[in-house]
């Protein structure tokens, strides 16, 4: 049974511990194996951007991807958790080239996470992600650090071109 609080202090252990994105991907699995229980605690997911904790080393969102939702490439700089307890969230993940081979990014996988699943990324990955349903999909987003104060990159979707994360575009994406 998802409990927000069980969640937040089971991370914050975990990571006061040393034990980083491994046991906190075992923490959000149990936290999504009952999708219901989750929408029960958080509410059905609606459009937006919801923190659950910050802190210098720890972060938990519920984020909720807006139907056909689609994220141009970023990283986090931080490891990153995800669990999605509604929907589905695909990401097409990316590996940097040498600096000669011309683009910054090539595409090197992707990963589908529909409803109980969990993704452990460190703090190199980048990713892409996008929403393929009309309807909403929610996520528990658990981040090794402050997400909203990292620093972080973006890449250009035609060019794949990388610059400096823009925040404020990011949260008028979430909200609009």
């Amino acid at each position: 049974m998802f409990d927000r609080d069980r969640l937040i202090e089971d991370c914050r252990t975990a990571v006061a511990a040393g034990q980083g994105s491994r046991a906190v991907k075992e923490i959000v699995a149990r936290a999504v194996a009952d999708p219901a229980a989750v929408i029960r605690d958080l509410g059905e997911p609606a459009q937006g951007l919801q923190t659950l904790y910050r802190s210098p080393t720890l972060t938990i969102l519920n984020v909720m991807w807006a139907p056909k939702a689609v994220i141009m490439p970023h990283d986090h700089s931080i490891w990153a958790v995800i669990g999605v307890y509604s929907g589905r969230e695909d990401n097409i993940l990316w590996r940097r080239l040498p600096a000669d081979a011309g683009h910054g990014i090539e595409a090197a996988g992707a990963r589908t996470l529909g409803a109980r699943d969990t993704i452990a990324m460190g703090p190199e990955a980048i990713h892409s992600v996008i929403n393929p349903l009309g309807r909403v999909t929610g996520a528990i987003h658990i981040y090794g650090g402050d997400f909203f104060a990292a620093e972080r990159s973006e890449w250009e979707p035609e060019d794949l071109t990388e610059r400096p994360f823009d925040r404020d575009k990011a949260m008028r994406l979430f909200a609009q």
